[in-house]
């Protein structure tokens, strides 16, 4: 590993033990200690008020060996080249866990997209996907949603494509409204596969069927449909935090009525995103979300951003097991200090899966040109997700290891098996036979 400081960095640093490896070559090791190409663009944008800014961007890919690049687009204020970067990353490892045949990407631009008009929206990506036409496309490399980002912007940016191109590629970009090559069940399936993956954990463990409890960081989209579908599924989800702060209840929440009317309030407003808060509900104690971190419950799901739990707080957390659907939300120190103390961490490159899992059935779909229903979707998804997450917990048992490090394992060796088919070091040294 070559890279040190910063959040890459902290990410590299989950693979110094597997990289030790026998299994893994040094050319893998190499290979796999950066990125294979950083683009930074600058995309000028035209003000509702004729005034001119300039925004900066990036895409990332990390590796295509195991097939294009794939991964989301954010709008954040706090987005750098850094977090782009371990991003892709944990993209590349993901898509190898679950076995899809997609290397790691990811973008962003540094924005605050909720200071933007819809219309100013729009021209900024568009703008984005102009800034960047030679590096994507559907056997490069393929964006999707990610933070602050929706259906209605992969729209957007999906047709800007093809009016670039003169011709329908709907592949170039997955997370697109259903009529316009979407798929159905994608906004829906990274709740649905954390779910799923928590589902299959509790069992293999005798657990499940006496209504666990549930603190959930982070409503948006991701969060909201894991809180709704566990809800649904028996487990008691007492504590729900957005951005603005967090709400609890010992009986229970019911997180469907608060979403309706978190974005009642959005939609009566005429606003692009969210401004309202599940504080603004009633009859529930008020945390922080610092306090709802060191919530007593059986499940803590971290459904925000990165860094969600690091030394700072890392002691307070008295959940048994945490579930990762954000990306990166426990920083390398924090992991270990949780492994150390017994608390189960199931990690965001298998538990946060089922996002890009149907991002791919859309792609394939796209390349088809024909399209499945929202139950063959959720069956398929079920099916990939169920296979593969019974091979990371079994690995992690027989190998007497951590579920982040079996499933980090997992992704590796397969990425490196395919670097490796082309010939290593060994090989060209003369080490190995043909």
């Amino acid at each position: 590993m070559t890279r040190s400081g910063g959040l890459l960095a902290d990410a590299l640093a989950h693979l110094k033990p597997l990289m030790d490896h026998e299994r893994i070559s040094e050319d893998a090791r190499r290979r796999l200690s950066q990125p294979n190409r950083v683009v930074e663009v600058e995309i000028p944008l035209r003000m509702d008020d004729g005034s001119l800014r300039v925004y900066t961007g990036w895409r990332v890919l990390y590796d295509n060996t195991r097939g294009p690049g794939k991964g989301g687009i954010r709008f954040h204020p706090d987005v750098t080249v850094d977090e782009v970067e371990a991003l892709s990353f944990w993209m590349a490892v993901k898509c190898a866990v679950v076995d899809l045949p997609f290397g790691g990407a990811k973008g962003g631009i540094c924005v605050d997209p909720k200071q933007l008009s819809r219309l100013e929206l729009e021209r900024l990506s568009r703008g984005y996907i102009r800034a960047l036409l030679d590096v994507i496309g559907p056997d490069r490399d393929i964006p999707a949603p990610d933070v602050n980002t929706n259906e209605t912007i992969m729209g957007w940016m999906a047709d800007e494509y093809r009016q670039a191109a003169g011709q329908h590629r709907r592949g170039v970009i997955t997370g697109k409204p259903p009529g316009h090559g979407g798929s159905l069940g994608r906004t829906a399936a990274t709740g649905r596969g954390a779910l799923q993956v928590l589902n299959i954990w509790e069992r293999r463990n005798g657990r499940g069927d006496d209504h666990p409890t549930v603190a959930v960081q982070g409503f948006g989209n991701a969060g909201f449909h894991f809180a709704r579908l566990a809800h649904d599924a028996g487990y008691r989800v007492v504590a729900i935090a957005d951005s603005r702060g967090a709400i609890y209840r010992e009986e229970g929440l019911d997180p469907l009525p608060i979403w309706e009317r978190k974005n009642k309030t959005k939609e009566l407003a005429g606003e692009v995103y969210c401004e309202a808060s599940v504080c603004s509900e009633v009859e529930v104690d008020h945390l922080t979300n610092d306090e709802l971190l060191g919530l007593d419950v059986d499940i803590l799901v971290l459904a925000a951003l990165e860094n969600a739990i690091t030394e700072r707080n890392v002691d307070s957390i008295r959940a048994k097991t945490v579930l990762e659907i954000a990306n990166g939300p426990i920083n390398n120190a924090a992991d270990r200090a949780l492994h150390e103390r017994g608390v189960t961490v199931i990690p965001d490159v298998l538990a946060n899966s089922g996002g890009v899992i149907v991002s791919h059935m859309e792609w394939v779909q796209n390349r088809m040109g024909d399209y499945w229903s929202e139950l063959e979707i959720e069956q398929k998804l079920a099916a990939r997700l169920g296979e593969q997450a019974d091979l990371v917990f079994g690995r992690a048992v027989a190998e007497e290891e951590s579920l982040r490090s079996a499933a980090y394992r997992q992704g590796i060796e397969r990425i490196a098996i395919a670097m490796d088919g082309l010939g290593s070091e060994r090989y060209f040294c003369g080490d190995t036979g043909p």
